[in-house]
């Protein structure tokens, strides 16, 4: 699902946020969709980047896109965080920090050349000493869908 639609009910799959930048980023989100669909871990995606931003009053839209992000984020059942090396990303560092301190199921990668590469390692590893930085877009994905994994479990008994 890509913002801004909305979702009345996630069902019974799990549901995964992708949290990282758009703004002056590759589409990052498409690639991390893909890899998660060819992992066969069935999950909900909720993918913050518009096929095409609205035009028109530019205030409305980041109001409209803020929330579509905090609705989508508190109903994601892991959070997959990637900071790509083309932009520094400060809302996607802000919603790191928030997820991370309430305990959510996060996945977190940062490319070796991001340039707060040292400081998401080093804020995690004592905030968080579980979650481990992964250098690539596929080894996070692959993480997320480890997670997903143990959420489908759950949801379907198993």
């Amino acid at each position: 699902m890509q913002a801004p639609d909305r979702c009345a009910d996630a069902g019974r799959e799990p549901a995964l946020f992708l949290a990282g930048g758009i703004t002056d980023c590759p589409d990052w989100q498409t690639r991390a969709a893909v890899q998660l669909c060819a992992a066969g871990v069935p999950a909900t995606v909720f993918n913050p980047r518009q096929a095409v931003f609205p035009e028109g009053d530019p205030a409305t839209a980041a109001r409209e896109q803020t929330a579509w992000e905090y609705e989508h984020l508190a109903r994601a059942d892991v959070i997959l965080f990637w900071f790509c090396a083309e932009s520094i990303q400060p809302i996607a560092l802000y919603e790191l920090g928030a997820h991370a301190a309430r305990g959510a199921t996060i996945a977190v990668g940062a490319h070796p050349d991001y340039a707060s590469h040292l400081d998401i390692v080093e804020q995690l590893r004592h905030a968080r000493p579980d979650v481990e930085v992964h250098a690539s877009l596929t080894t996070t994905v692959r993480a997320a869908a480890a997670a997903l994994a143990t959420h489908s479990g759950v949801l379907s008994g198993g």
